[in-house]
């Protein structure tokens, strides 16, 4: 309960600055090249120590790590409300990417293994109900009030929100801090083979889970390449207002918070990969809809077929849980960040580079091809989990 409500509120924190980020960056002079480059520094740094921390977290439990990991979130919020510059901003940015990959790693841990396989992907949908949809759709309206009274869709009209996201994550850390008990699996061996050996007994005698791992990776995408530039394609190219970029997030909220669980109630029912079929191809035609959006109604309805990503990644990630043992999960899991982190990282900057040198609109093409010819049919050769898990005990 304590890791959905601290969850809740990052989300809320950020969508409070996710419909501006971007454009903020910019404002401050970087490039889209730079903007690429910057976000896929922080996904590498994240990506790279990922796996050290599903390590101590097989070890030693998520507390500390948690901890650390709200930490540099708050410490990101406040270096983007100083900076005077495109290069603080990036310092900021990467700083988020880790704090956001440490924090969501140790949430992911409690959540993996603390419900049953056969309520996990409604669960899950629960709390990212909370999360993306309740609090989600209320922020960017939040945000953007607060946008337009202190001048608009400038640096200076935008800054003031992260100096609020700042001290509300102030507050999660210490909401951790006093109520979150330290969560640990040991392995029941209690032996260490010492890191790398560690890691190499999750994989070991997985074929599936290696072809998880990039199944995986290519789903992560379009955090890379999709959202940190839909906005600035709404609002450069399609000429979209503070008040229409604040409504395309609520709209992205929105699918979640009415779907969500019924989507994860039905995943629990009749298996995770027949949903991940329709709601995968769903959130590609968001981008569709935002290339050949021609009124501000296209870009609000293309935050709403977004929000399909969100539900086919809360059920892909209960599909994930119940690939390996809880005493693995820790490991799993900072495998798995470090392969679509690392992809994620290359292809934000390619997508500034493809924003800069062929248009925008490849962005968003390359994602839709990716998926389509490389994630799509591995996706279909894996075995259904929703009793994996259960066998496994049994």
């Amino acid at each position: 309960m304590i890791t959905a409500f601290r969850s809740a509120l990052a989300s809320f924190l950020y969508n409070l600055v996710a419909p501006y980020l971007s454009v903020y960056i910019l404002s401050l002079g970087a490039s889209a090249t730079q903007l690429g480059v910057a976000s896929g520094a922080g996904m590498a740094v994240a990506g790279l120590t990922a796996p050290l921390i599903g390590w101590v977290i097989d070890r030693r439990g998520v507390r500390k790590l948690y901890l650390i990991g709200v930490g540099l979130l708050a410490a990101s919020y406040l270096l983007y409300g100083l900076a005077g510059n495109w290069a603080i901003a990036m310092l900021a940015m990467v700083a988020f990417w880790v704090g956001r990959g440490v924090s969501g790693q140790s949430c992911s841990t409690i959540c993996a293994n603390s419900i049953r396989s056969e309520d996990r992907a409604k669960a899950m949908s629960l709390c990212e109900t909370l999360a993306a949809g309740i609090l989600g759709m209320l922020a960017p309206l939040v945000a953007a009030a607060l946008v337009i009274q202190f001048g608009g869709t400038t640096v200076a009209g935008i800054r003031p929100l992260f100096f609020l996201a700042f001290a509300g994550t102030l507050g999660t850390l210490l909401l951790v801090y006093f109520c979150l008990p330290n969560c640990h699996w040991p392995s029941p061996r209690g032996t260490s083979r010492g890191l790398f050996g560690d890691l190499r007994v999750v994989l070991h005698g997985g074929g599936k889970l290696v072809r998880w791992l990039v199944i995986d990776a290519i789903g992560f995408l379009p955090m890379g390449m999709v959202i940190p530039f839909a906005q600035p394609f709404a609002h450069e190219v399609k000429g979209a207002n503070e008040l229409v970029l604040g409504m395309m997030i609520t709209a992205f909220a929105l699918t979640p918070l009415l779907l969500g669980i019924p989507i994860g109630h039905i995943a629990d029912r009749i298996g995770r990969k027949r949903v991940l079929y329709v709601t995968i191809p769903l959130s590609w035609l968001s981008s569709v809809v935002l290339i050949f959006a021609r009124n501000s109604a296209m870009l609000v309805i293309s935050g709403v077929l977004l929000g399909f990503f969100t539900i086919s990644a809360v059920t892909a990630g209960a599909m994930a849980y119940e690939l390996v043992p809880k005493a693995h999960m820790g490991r799993w899991l900072g495998i798995t960040q470090l392969f679509r982190m690392l992809l994620a990282a290359g292809a934000a900057a390619v997508a500034g580079v493809i924003w800069d040198h062929w248009g925008p609109v490849y962005v968003f093409v390359v994602v839709i091809g990716l998926e389509l010819v490389v994630r799509m049919p591995l996706l279909i050769s894996m075995p259904e989990t929703l009793h994996l898990e259960r066998n496994r005990e049994t």
